[in-house]
């Protein structure tokens, strides 16, 4: 179930005293999937700028300008399930499609959803900035790409939140958004979000969409302060082929609150995020959704341009890419070490440049050239293949007459067992056996 921890409950109180947006300050802490409170209203130009400094901060610690000198994600949609997006953000306007909503009717009739949450991690995955020159405001780590919004959890203070989390509607949702996404051409979903609860409909929806060659990234959870040396697993991210994210801080190591489990893949910023919130304002936020958004666009970048890589080899870019390796080269909690842009891309180049294996991608990110014709050979001496042809017929005549010689001994002791020989029945136990 989604359940809203306390500390998630505090950080909602501590975030309604908040009127102005502050680029140094956590507003809300989100919870694995747990949605953000109702954002801070009424940005000013001065906080745009606020924000971008601090955005391009977060992305300059993960190789994104490096990144950008190859791509910035056109030609790809990112599929974001999640509690809805404002497409009247400015960061985000003309850049996001909305899919249906598979939450039904868990809030009131009329009510308005705030699409918090949603919006948030939109923009850090494709926000294109805002004003004049786009010069303020967010940008996310794809800004070309395109977001289909998917609907499939609640903001935590919506008043349907309880009792959409005390049933189990919201897996057939999140199962049925990602097949909706699959269908709509995404090439990346992203689900900052999860359970504790292994549901079958959503194995198989990100089993379903792994198959159709759509890389799959889902925030591993935010309950790595729990008392013990590992955390519990959370889902979808605990999938198999799901890349599952951790959240650090700015010293590279992992947030206290991020899961540590073996689940983990990677780890990205999760510490003070700063994203577009509905309404035109800005948040900072806690959280392991953050650090999942950072990884689905730097998929969205990699897809964008080595649309034939397979969700395996995106992943095998992402993970040997990685800088800030632990000891080892893995630990539960950060993974494989922290996400970067610049040599993820360059890693995808390494293997966009090896032929793919069979099965690996979707058809259709195969050309459709003409296959190659059948195979003609040369032979230079007539006289040898001559008598080879003979010595197969002999060869073939020899076996024909040896087959006839077994069928008649057959025949003969097929007659012989008819007159008493063989097998016969044992009375005692109702079996066959050897006479």
């Amino acid at each position: 179930m989604l359940a809203a921890a306390p500390a998630r409950a505090r950080a909602r109180a501590t975030f309604r005293r908040v009127t102005a947006f502050a680029a140094s300050a956590v507003i809300v802490a989100l919870g694995a999937a747990g949605p953000a409170a109702t954002p801070a209203r009424g940005a000013a130009e001065s906080t745009g700028q606020q924000a971008r400094a601090s955005d391009l901060a977060e992305l300059a610690s993960i190789g994104v300008p490096a990144a950008w000198r190859v791509t910035r994600g056109r030609g790809v949609t990112v599929g974001v399930l999640d509690t809805g997006v404002d497409q009247a953000v400015p960061d985000l306007s003309g850049s996001v499609t909305t899919g249906p909503d598979f939450t039904g009717a868990a809030d009131p009739p009329g009510y308005r959803p705030p699409h918090s949450h949603g919006t948030f991690i939109a923009s850090l995955i494709a926000g294109h900035g805002t004003g004049p020159g786009r010069a303020s405001g967010v940008i996310g780590v794809a800004p070309a790409a395109r977001i289909l919004s998917v609907r499939v959890i609640l903001d935590d203070d919506e008043p349907g939140f309880p009792i959409y989390n005390a049933n189990d509607h919201y897996e057939t949702a999140i199962a049925s958004g990602i097949r909706y996404a699959v269908r709509h051409g995404v090439a990346v979903i992203n689900m900052s979000l999860g359970s504790a609860s292994a549901a079958r409909p959503v194995r198989a929806a990100v089993g379903y969409a792994i198959s159709r060659g759509v890389v799959v990234v889902a925030s591993a959870g935010n309950n790595g302060a729990a008392p013990g040396r590992s955390s519990r697993y959370s889902y979808p991210a605990s999938f198999t082929g799901v890349i599952s994210v951790g959240a650090v801080g700015g010293d590279h190591q992992r947030a206290a609150f991020s899961d540590r489990n073996a689940s983990v893949v990677i780890c990205a910023p999760g510490v003070a995020v700063v994203g577009a919130a509905p309404g035109g304002g800005y948040l900072a936020v806690n959280g392991t959704s953050p650090a999942s958004a950072f990884v689905a666009g730097v998929a969205a970048l990699i897809r964008s341009r080595y649309p034939r890589l397979s969700p395996a080899q995106v992943r095998q870019a992402l993970v040997s890419s990685a800088r800030y390796r632990p000891a080892g080269g893995y630990r539960p909690g950060v993974g494989f070490g922290e996400v970067d842009a610049g040599a993820a891309l360059k890693a995808a180049a390494g293997l966009a440049a090896q032929r793919p294996g069979p099965g690996l991608a979707p058809a259709a990110h195969f050309g459709s050239g003409p296959l190659p014709g059948p195979i003609q050979v040369v032979h230079r001496d007539r006289a040898r293949i001559a008598g080879s042809e003979r010595l197969a017929a002999a060869g073939a005549a020899g076996f024909l007459i040896a087959l006839a010689a077994l069928a008649v001994v057959l025949l003969r002791v097929a007659r012989n067992s008819g007159r008493g020989g063989g097998a016969r029945r044992d009375r005692r136990y109702g079996s066959v056996r050897i006479s």
